[in-house]
Protein backbone atom coordinates (compact mmCIF):
# COMPACT_ATOMS: atom_id res chain seq x y z
CA UNK A 1 0.00 0.00 0.00
CA UNK A 2 1.34 3.66 -0.69
CA UNK A 3 1.46 6.13 1.89
CA UNK A 4 -0.36 9.28 1.24
CA UNK A 5 1.28 10.70 -2.02
CA UNK A 6 1.53 14.48 -1.45
CA UNK A 7 0.43 16.67 -4.38
CA UNK A 8 2.03 19.80 -3.42
CA UNK A 9 5.38 20.65 -1.67
CA UNK A 10 7.08 24.51 -0.66
CA UNK A 11 10.67 25.15 -0.16
CA UNK A 12 12.00 28.03 0.94
CA UNK A 13 12.17 30.06 -2.37
CA UNK A 14 9.97 27.56 -4.59
CA UNK A 15 6.74 25.67 -4.85
CA UNK A 16 5.71 22.34 -6.67
CA UNK A 17 2.63 21.00 -7.62
CA UNK A 18 1.76 17.03 -8.60
CA UNK A 19 -1.16 17.77 -11.79
CA UNK A 20 -3.96 15.11 -12.42
CA UNK A 21 -2.18 13.65 -15.33
CA UNK A 22 0.84 12.99 -13.66
CA UNK A 23 3.11 16.43 -14.82
CA UNK A 24 4.69 18.42 -12.34
CA UNK A 25 4.40 22.62 -12.55
CA UNK A 26 7.10 24.74 -10.34
CA UNK A 27 7.30 27.91 -9.66
CA UNK A 28 9.44 30.74 -7.63
CA UNK A 29 13.61 30.68 -7.69
CA UNK A 30 15.44 28.30 -10.13
CA UNK A 31 19.11 29.38 -8.97
CA UNK A 32 20.15 25.48 -9.31
CA UNK A 33 17.21 23.91 -11.89
CA UNK A 34 15.02 23.85 -8.83
CA UNK A 35 12.23 24.17 -10.98
CA UNK A 36 13.47 22.07 -14.00
CA UNK A 37 10.56 19.47 -13.53
CA UNK A 38 8.61 20.21 -17.09
CA UNK A 39 9.92 17.05 -18.70
CA UNK A 40 9.08 15.03 -15.56
CA UNK A 41 5.90 12.72 -16.15
CA UNK A 42 4.08 9.75 -14.44
CA UNK A 43 4.61 11.76 -10.91
CA UNK A 44 2.35 10.44 -8.08
CA UNK A 45 4.23 12.75 -5.21
CA UNK A 46 6.55 15.24 -5.09
CA UNK A 47 8.76 16.82 -2.18
CA UNK A 48 11.22 19.98 -1.93
CA UNK A 49 14.64 20.26 0.08
CA UNK A 50 16.18 23.51 0.75
CA UNK A 51 19.33 25.11 2.48
CA UNK A 52 19.17 27.00 4.17
CA UNK A 53 22.86 29.82 4.29
CA UNK A 54 24.69 32.21 6.44
CA UNK A 55 24.44 34.85 3.68
CA UNK A 56 20.62 34.68 3.34
CA UNK A 57 20.54 32.62 0.15
CA UNK A 58 18.79 29.74 -0.66
CA UNK A 59 19.51 26.18 -2.62
CA UNK A 60 17.12 23.60 -3.08
CA UNK A 61 16.31 20.49 -4.30
CA UNK A 62 12.92 19.21 -5.90
CA UNK A 63 12.02 15.42 -5.89
CA UNK A 64 9.23 12.86 -7.31
CA UNK A 65 7.75 9.73 -7.11
CA UNK A 66 6.84 8.07 -10.42
CA UNK A 67 4.20 5.83 -10.53
CA UNK A 68 6.93 2.51 -11.29
CA UNK A 69 8.29 3.08 -7.87
CA UNK A 70 11.66 5.32 -9.06
CA UNK A 71 12.26 8.91 -8.33
CA UNK A 72 13.88 11.79 -10.43
CA UNK A 73 15.27 14.44 -8.41
CA UNK A 74 16.78 17.97 -9.75
CA UNK A 75 18.51 21.01 -8.42
CA UNK A 76 21.43 21.61 -5.98
CA UNK A 77 22.73 18.49 -5.35
CA UNK A 78 26.01 19.28 -3.56
CA UNK A 79 25.70 16.69 -0.78
CA UNK A 80 24.49 13.74 -3.51
CA UNK A 81 20.75 15.10 -2.37
CA UNK A 82 19.87 14.36 -6.23
CA UNK A 83 21.40 11.05 -6.36
CA UNK A 84 18.48 8.88 -6.49
CA UNK A 85 18.26 7.26 -10.21
CA UNK A 86 19.24 4.05 -9.22
CA UNK A 87 15.91 3.97 -6.48
CA UNK A 88 13.76 1.29 -7.81
CA UNK A 89 10.10 -0.07 -5.70
CA UNK A 90 9.95 3.22 -3.66
CA UNK A 91 6.55 4.03 -2.07
CA UNK A 92 7.04 7.35 -0.96
CA UNK A 93 9.42 9.80 -0.47
CA UNK A 94 10.60 12.92 1.87
CA UNK A 95 13.21 15.68 1.08
CA UNK A 96 14.86 17.73 4.09
CA UNK A 97 17.81 19.76 4.47
CA UNK A 98 20.60 18.85 2.31
CA UNK A 99 19.21 15.00 1.73
CA UNK A 100 16.62 12.78 0.34
CA UNK A 101 14.83 9.88 2.14
CA UNK A 102 12.56 6.98 0.33
CA UNK A 103 10.75 4.11 1.69
CA UNK A 104 10.99 1.09 -0.12
CA UNK A 105 8.08 -1.26 -1.21
CA UNK A 106 9.87 -4.13 1.78
CA UNK A 107 9.65 -1.04 4.25
CA UNK A 108 12.92 -0.36 4.60
CA UNK A 109 14.70 3.19 3.73
CA UNK A 110 16.77 4.86 1.38
CA UNK A 111 18.95 8.01 1.94
CA UNK A 112 21.07 10.27 0.07
CA UNK A 113 22.98 13.79 1.23
CA UNK A 114 24.58 15.16 3.87
CA UNK A 115 24.91 12.37 6.78
CA UNK A 116 27.41 14.66 9.57
CA UNK A 117 24.55 15.09 11.67
CA UNK A 118 22.98 11.07 11.44
CA UNK A 119 20.19 11.99 9.87
CA UNK A 120 21.02 9.73 7.34
CA UNK A 121 21.40 6.75 9.75
CA UNK A 122 18.20 4.78 8.64
CA UNK A 123 20.23 1.57 7.51
CA UNK A 124 18.36 -0.16 10.38
CA UNK A 125 14.93 0.55 9.74
CA UNK A 126 12.26 -1.82 8.95
CA UNK A 127 8.45 -2.01 8.35
CA UNK A 128 8.57 1.84 7.47
CA UNK A 129 5.15 3.06 6.19
CA UNK A 130 5.96 7.20 6.34
CA UNK A 131 9.00 9.53 6.63
CA UNK A 132 9.39 12.84 7.08
CA UNK A 133 12.79 15.31 7.07
CA UNK A 134 13.21 18.39 9.28
CA UNK A 135 16.37 20.31 9.20
CA UNK A 136 18.42 18.14 10.83
CA UNK A 137 16.75 15.45 12.11
CA UNK A 138 14.59 12.52 10.00
CA UNK A 139 11.30 10.51 11.67
CA UNK A 140 9.87 7.43 10.50
CA UNK A 141 6.26 5.78 11.26
CA UNK A 142 6.30 2.08 11.88
CA UNK A 143 3.46 -0.46 10.58
CA UNK A 144 2.36 -1.16 14.18
CA UNK A 145 2.20 2.67 14.73
CA UNK A 146 5.57 3.07 16.34
CA UNK A 147 7.85 5.97 15.73
CA UNK A 148 12.05 6.42 15.00
CA UNK A 149 14.21 9.26 14.72
CA UNK A 150 17.51 9.70 14.31
CA UNK A 151 19.98 12.88 13.89
CA UNK A 152 20.44 15.96 15.80
CA UNK A 153 18.26 15.45 19.14
CA UNK A 154 19.55 18.78 21.04
CA UNK A 155 15.56 19.88 21.65
CA UNK A 156 14.76 16.48 22.17
CA UNK A 157 12.89 16.35 18.65
CA UNK A 158 14.32 12.73 18.20
CA UNK A 159 12.16 11.30 21.40
CA UNK A 160 9.84 9.58 20.09
CA UNK A 161 10.63 5.73 20.94
CA UNK A 162 7.16 5.93 23.42
CA UNK A 163 4.78 7.05 20.98
CA UNK A 164 2.73 4.39 19.92
CA UNK A 165 -0.38 3.88 17.69
CA UNK A 166 0.51 6.60 14.97
CA UNK A 167 -0.53 7.28 11.31
CA UNK A 168 1.61 10.19 10.40
CA UNK A 169 4.64 11.85 11.63
CA UNK A 170 5.68 15.47 10.23
CA UNK A 171 9.31 17.06 11.33
CA UNK A 172 10.12 20.70 11.50
CA UNK A 173 13.39 22.00 11.99
CA UNK A 174 13.59 21.70 16.16
CA UNK A 175 10.39 20.03 16.49
CA UNK A 176 8.53 16.70 15.46
CA UNK A 177 4.53 15.91 15.25
CA UNK A 178 2.65 12.33 15.29
CA UNK A 179 -0.63 12.07 14.62
CA UNK A 180 -2.64 9.34 16.02
CA UNK A 181 -5.28 6.72 14.60
CA UNK A 182 -8.16 8.45 16.62
CA UNK A 183 -7.35 12.02 15.52
CA UNK A 184 -4.50 13.46 18.44
CA UNK A 185 -1.31 15.26 17.84
CA UNK A 186 1.59 14.41 19.72
CA UNK A 187 4.81 16.93 19.61
CA UNK A 188 7.97 16.94 20.96
CA UNK A 189 11.21 19.03 20.76
CA UNK A 190 11.28 22.93 21.06
CA UNK A 191 8.46 24.31 22.66
CA UNK A 192 9.95 28.68 23.15
CA UNK A 193 7.74 29.16 19.36
CA UNK A 194 4.51 27.53 20.32
CA UNK A 195 4.78 25.31 17.64
CA UNK A 196 4.64 21.83 20.05
CA UNK A 197 1.09 23.65 21.58
CA UNK A 198 -1.09 20.86 20.34
CA UNK A 199 -2.53 19.31 23.14
CA UNK A 200 -6.08 20.13 22.44
CA UNK A 201 -6.24 19.29 19.34
CA UNK A 202 -9.18 16.92 18.14
CA UNK A 203 -10.03 15.04 14.71
CA UNK A 204 -6.88 16.21 13.04
CA UNK A 205 -6.81 14.07 9.98
CA UNK A 206 -3.42 15.42 8.47
CA UNK A 207 -0.78 17.48 9.60
CA UNK A 208 2.54 19.24 8.74
CA UNK A 209 5.35 21.10 10.05
CA UNK A 210 7.17 24.18 9.35
CA UNK A 211 10.38 25.27 10.45
CA UNK A 212 8.99 26.87 13.69
CA UNK A 213 5.13 26.41 13.47
CA UNK A 214 3.03 23.42 12.86
CA UNK A 215 -0.45 23.06 10.92
CA UNK A 216 -3.68 20.71 10.99
CA UNK A 217 -6.48 19.57 9.07
CA UNK A 218 -9.77 18.66 10.68
CA UNK A 219 -11.88 15.79 9.64
CA UNK A 220 -14.85 18.74 9.70
CA UNK A 221 -12.22 20.48 7.07
CA UNK A 222 -11.10 23.12 9.33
Amino acid sequence: MRSQAPAIAAGRRHSVGRRWDGAVVAAGNDATSECQVAAWDGVIAVAVGSVHLANNTGRSHTVGLRTDGSVVATGWNGDGQCDVDAWRGVTAVAAGWRRTLGVAGDGTVLATGRRSEGQCDVESWREVVGISCGDWHSVGVRADGGALAVGVNRRRQCAVEQWRDLTAVAAGYLHTLGLTSDGRVLATGDRANGACEVGRWENVVALAAGSYHSVALTAEGE
